[in-house]
């Protein structure tokens, strides 16, 4: 994919990650991860409420993962670990 950037192309990368939570989020870190989505380069997040698993896509041109765990925590979700996507 290509985004358009002052009139010149530049290429994104589009990863996904997600990560086990271990309590459910608050709803003032909910409202702190829908303020995640205004950071430049993040594209999706989804939540699995039954499963407690957050999905973030992102574009991996911009910040790498560690980054995204980072965004997550200090939103207030309590991660416990990253899983391997098939």
């Amino acid at each position: 994919m290509y985004l358009t950037d002052g009139g010149t192309q530049t290429k994104m990368t589009q990863m996904e990650v997600a990560y086990r939570y271990s309590n459910p989020p608050s709803e003032a870190a909910m409202r702190a991860v829908d303020n995640m989505r205004e950071v430049y380069g993040v594209r999706r997040i989804r939540f699995d409420e039954k499963e407690q698993i957050v999905r973030v896509e992102y574009d991996a041109s911009r910040f790498k993962e560690p980054v995204v765990a980072r965004l997550l925590r200090g939103a207030g979700l309590d991660l416990q670990e990253k899983l391997v996507l098939a």
